[in-house]
Formats: C-alpha cells, sequence, structure tokens
C-alpha cells in the first residue's frame, strides 16, 4: 500500500517532501551566500560613481588606487561566496538523489511489474533532471529574483525617471518569462515523453538482440527506432525553439533597455538632474536587476521539465513506491493458503485466474498443472507477491502477504521464475541474492542441493567466475540450475518453481526432484508448475488449473484418478529424458473444484 500525499504538499508524495525538507537548509545557506553576493555586486556601480564624480574631478590617483583595491577585494570576496553557493546547490543536488535513491529504484521495479504502459526507467530519468535543474545556474537566479526590488528601489534614488524605466524594462521581462512559461509547458512534456519511447526501443531491440540478428530485422527495428528518436528530436527542436525565441527576445530587451538607460541618463546630465557617475551606475544597477529574470528564462525549459519530473515522480511514487513500515512478523514456519484469489493482469480488468483456493501446510509439495494459457505463472506471480491479488488473500502462517516487509519475507521465498533471470557479477552472488560477501558455506550447499556444485568447479573460475549480464557465458541448462540454487538458498520457507526443469538435462531433473523432496522433509513448502509426468513423483498434492479456473486441488493420486481415469491409479514414474510426457488435462466435468 502506497503513502497518500501529504496534505500540507498538494500532490507530493511523502517522500519528495521529505527529501526537499533535507535540503532545506541548505537552501537558506544558499539565500544567505546570495544576499551577500548582491550586497557585494553594489561595489561595481558605487566604484564608478566615485570615478566619475570624484576621482575625475580631483585627478587624484591615491584614490583611484585605494578605490580599485576595494573593488579588487569585494570581487575577490564576491568570487568566493559565489563559488560557495554554487557547491551547496550542487552537494544539495546530491543529498536529493542520495535520498530518493532507494525509493525510486523500488519504484522502478514495481513498474517494471505492475505497469506495460510506462516506461520502468521513467522514474530514474526524472530524478537525473530533477539533479540536473538543481545544478544549474536556474537556482541561483531564482534566489536572485528577491533582489531585484533593491536595485530597482535604487534606480529611483539615483532619479525618479531612471527608476521608472527600469521598472518598465522588469515588467516586460516578467511577461516575456510568463510567456515562456505558457508557451515552454507542452514542448516539454513531449520531450519527456520522447526520451520514454526512444528509451523503450532501444531497449526492446537490446534484450531481443539475437533475435534480431538471426532473423535479419536489424533494418526493421532501426527505421522503428529512427521513428521515435525523430519524435524526440522534433520535439527538442520545437522545446528548445520556443525557449531560444524567447530568450532571445528578453536578451534585446535587456540590450535595448541598457541602452536607453544611457540615453535617458546623458539628458539628465544635459539637463544637469543627474551626475555623469550616476549615469553610469544606474545602466550596471539595471543590468543588475534584470539579469535574474533574463537567467530565468534561458533555463526555462529545464525549470518547467524539473517540475514535471517533480510531478510525474510524486504519482509513479503514489502507486508503486515505498510501502508503509510493518512491523516485523516472527519467521514463516506452518502454512501457506490462497482463498478466494482472482488475478488480474496489470492495467487490465480482465480476470485471467479466478476462484483459487486452498492451502498447504509445512513440507507439502503442490504440483500445479494446467493446459498452456490455463493462468499457471500468473497464478504464481501473485502467491508470491510480484503482482498483488485483484480479490482474495494469500496468507503466509496466517497473515495477508501485504502485512510482510518484502524486504523481511523475501529471505523466506525461494523462487524460480519461467524466464531465468540472473544478475551481472560472480555466480556465489547470484546464488547469495547478490549478497556482497556471500556466506561460502550457505552457497556450496544451496549449490550441492540444485545439483549444480560440480558444474560450477568445472566454470574457468568456479564460484567466483563473472557470469556477465542476464548469465551470458553460461548455457540455457546451467543458468536454471544457478537459479535452482539461489532459490534453495539459505533454506527458505516458501519456494515456488515455475517449469524449473524447462532446460534440464535428465542428471539435472533427477537433483532438481532430489533438491525438492529434501526441501519438504525439513519442513519446507514448495509449489512447481509441472508439464512433465515425472515430476509429480515428489509431489503429495496437485493443484489443477483450466481456463482461468481452479479445476481441483486434493492429494496427488485422488486428483490424477480423477482427472484422467484410464491411468492405473499408482504414482507416477519419471518419462525418459529422451521423450518426456507432457500432462493432458481431460475432465468429464470442467467446472468441478475440489
Amino acid at each position: 500500500m502506497a503513502r497518500q500525499p501529504n496534505p500540507g504538499s498538494p500532490g507530493r508524495h511523502p517522500a519528495v517532501a521529505q527529501a526537499l525538507r533535507d535540503c532545506r537548509g541548505a537552501f537558506w545557506s544558499v539565500a544567505i551566500f546570495s544576499g551577500l553576493v548582491n550586497l557585494l555586486m553594489l561595489a561595481g556601480p558605487l566604484y564608478m560613481l566615485q570615478v566619475y564624480d570624484r576621482v575625475l574631478a580631483s585627478r587624484s590617483v591615491p584614490t583611484l588606487i585605494a578605490l580599485s583595491v576595494l573593488l579588487a577585494v569585494a570581487y575577490g570576496f564576491q568570487a568566493i561566496l559565489d563559488l560557495i553557493r554554487t557547491r551547496i546547490v550542487t552537494r544539495s543536488a546530491a543529498v536529493l538523489d542520495k535520498d530518493l535513491g532507494t525509493t525510486v529504484h523500488n519504484a522502478v521495479l514495481r513498474l517494471a511489474t505492475n505497469s506495460r504502459s510506462i516506461d520502468a526507467q521513467q522514474p530514474v530519468r526524472d530524478l537525473d533532471q530533477i539533479r540536473s535543474f538543481l545544478t544549474s545556474a536556474g537556482p541561483i537566479a531564482i534566489v536572485d529574483l528577491p533582489w531585484m526590488p533593491v536595485f530597482l528601489a535604487i534606480c529611483f534614488l539615483l532619479h525618479p525617471w531612471i527608476g521608472f524605466l527600469s521598472l518598465f524594462g522588469a515588467l516586460l521581462l516578467v511577461a516575456t518569462t510568463l510567456l515562456t512559461e505558457r508557451s515552454s509547458r507542452e514542448p516539454a512534456r513531449e520531450v519527456a515523453k520522447g526520451a520514454g519511447q526512444r528509451a523503450a526501443a532501444i531497449e526492446a531491440d537490446r534484450r531481443n538482440s539475437e533475435t534480431i540478428t538471426a532473423m535479419g530485422l536489424g533494418d526493421a527495428m532501426a527505421k522503428r527506432w529512427n521513428e521515435a528518436n525523430n519524435a524526440y528530436l522534433t520535439a527538442v527542436r520545437r522545446s528548445s525553439d520556443v525557449v531560444s525565441s524567447y530568450g532571445g527576445l528578453s536578451k534585446v530587451l535587456r540590450l535595448f533597455l541598457q541602452s536607453g538607460i544611457l540615453g535617458l541618463g546623458a539628458y539628465l546630465v544635459i539637463q544637469q538632474q543627474l551626475s555623469p557617475g550616476s549615469m553610469i551606475a544606474a545602466s550596471i544597477m539595471m543590468a543588475r536587476a534584470l539579469a535574474p529574470i533574463e537567467t530565468a528564462i534561458a533555463n526555462w525549459r529545464g525549470f518547467v521539465a524539473a517540475r514535471d519530473a517533480t510531478h510525474r515522480l510524486s504519482q509513479m511514487l503514489a502507486h508503486f513506491g515505498i510501502s508503509p513500515e510493518r512491523m516485523e512478523l516472527p519467521p514463516p514456519k506452518q502454512s501457506f493458503e490462497a482463498e478466494d484469489v482472482v488475478v488480474v493482469a496489470p492495467e487490465t480488468q480482465v480476470p485471467i485466474v479466478g476462484g483459487v483456493r486452498f492451502q498447504t501446510r509445512a513440507g507439502d509439495v503442490v504440483g500445479v498443472i494446467g493446459p498452456s494459457g490455463s493462468g499457471k505463472t500468473s497464478l504464481i506471480r501473485v502467491l508470491v507477491g510480484i503482482w498483488p491479488p485483484a480479490r482474495g488473500a494469500v496468507r503466509i502462517d496466517g497473515a495477508e502477504l501485504k502485512q510482510w516487509s518484502p524486504t523481511l519475507l523475501g529471505p523466506h521465498i525461494g523462487y524460480l521464475s519461467q524466464a531465468v533471470e540472473l544478475f551481472d557479477g560472480t555466480v556465489a552472488q547470484n546464488i547469495a541474492r547478490m549478497a556482497n560477501d556471500p556466506d561460502p558455506d550457505k552457497v556450496v550447499k544451496a549449490a550441492r542441493a540444485a545439483g549444480a556444485h560440480d558444474m560450477i568447479l568445472h566454470l574457468r573460475n568456479g564460484y567466483d567466475t563473472r557470469i556477465g549480464d542476464s548469465g551470458a557465458i553460461l548455457s540455457a541448462g546451467q543458468r536454471q540450475r544457478v537459479a535452482l540454487a539461489r532459490a534453495l538458498y539459505n533454506d527458505p520457507f516458501l519456494i515456488v518453481l515455475d517449469e524449473p526443469n524447462a532446460n534440464l538435462d535428465s542428471d539435472g531433473e533427477e537433483a532438481l526432484l532430489t533438491a525438492i523432496e529434501q526441501a519438504a522433509k525439513r519442513g519446507a513448502i514448495v509449489l512447481m508448475i509441472a508439464h512433465r509426468r515425472g515430476a509429480l513423483k515428489v509431489c503429495n498434492r496437485v493443484l489443477v488449473l483450466r481456463d482461468g479456473a481452479q479445476m481441483a486441488f486434493g492429494p496427488r493420486d485422488e486428483v490424477l484418478a480423477r482427472l484422467m481415469p484410464q491411468q492405473p491409479q499408482q504414482p507416477p514414474q519419471q518419462a525418459p529424458a529422451t521423450a518426456p510426457t507432457t500432462l493432458k488435462v481431460v475432465s468429464d466435468n470442467p467446472g468441478s473444484g475440489a
């Protein structure tokens, strides 16, 4: 269950709000340093004022030298303070990224398993976008904006006409900023959307590179990617055109206003209403007053992108992010049950499996059988918590899965998916569930239980062999055995195997069945999807699915006798490896349940 957004921060996920609160102290420090920097920026106008009105009139070289030294000292302090505030902003961005890193990682995992329409990498890109904006000149310009009225007030002190012209210029640039915001909002969203589609296309090509190469699909897939890339580039061009157009307009306006201030100042000097030094100082003050607005316009695309990224990230975390902390429950050791479980695929309303109800005790081995497309794999995904049940409940030792912390429950579950997934690391790390310092005894024990120990020893570096992304250097059968060892690592209570013998030879299948028997003897519960009859000889219970419905559940011999009355009522024997016998479910009463 995801946390609801903080009422004090509408639409903002608590994790995002907390990360921003953690940076609040740094933001206040930046504001203080920005105040000092802006005060030191007055040194330039004051210097020009004194040089034109005092030094040139008195022709005093010592006064000029003294003023120049003071100006150099002021600029030196300004450079140091500016460097400090920039580094504070950069480090604050890193802190924000660190605070949200784990939460975003969890959101990516949940998106990958619970959503097909949203790019799972989008939260990472959103976090990168937020961090990128915080390290740009945009935040500094925003912090400098409150000082604009101060500089405008000084312009009014120099002369009211100077002040009004500066105020008029500021209003023009503010209007330009508002137009930039309105015009760039939709193009910025199109850029984010296009980036996601382009990344999804290239990732799909990477995952299916072998099929693309073998079947000569390179040109077709390149055309598909180019279409996504061209759409992205078009969106980037539109967004850049909007921002650069208004950025150029603001620059021209600032130059025109700066020249206008000099012209107005010259007129006032001729009318003896202003000194030459004040004329130069007014030009500098107005430029300084308008600089934050111009910088903000130049960085507006980044600001809009960061704002949209924050909104998207908050929405995604609300659905797929962190869960509330749960009380730690005792390790499971008694039972596992499904109560009228209905399975609905993510982002659909069509039930895949409905009304599944069964209960198992420690030591049970349940074979899940049924025709292809009957919903076996979808049911397994719900039983291990990958998908939430649409209705009903899955309980382990009486507690629903949602009452357990995934981090704490995970070590008690061993899962072998239909598509074996290994990680870039050593064999030992993969068996030990990517622990940085695997326990050698537990790793070897799991490998022996899976019948993988001898196979691993024949690898170049044994257990320390790096297997590459997805176990690239291993054969399908080797990957299956390593993944089985991972499922058995540390003697989990619930072991769920989705067609574990799909890529195994006869020796591998015999090792698998032995491992299942040993797990049951120590009190584990094993759920196994099986297509070969030989796998059922270690099962004491069978769950039968057909067309998304539970046909039967009960003792193996009783269920098989009911479904296949033509077969002798005896435990099935393992079929020869050369010609495996698949299970064919037949029934005179498909709607019957147990």
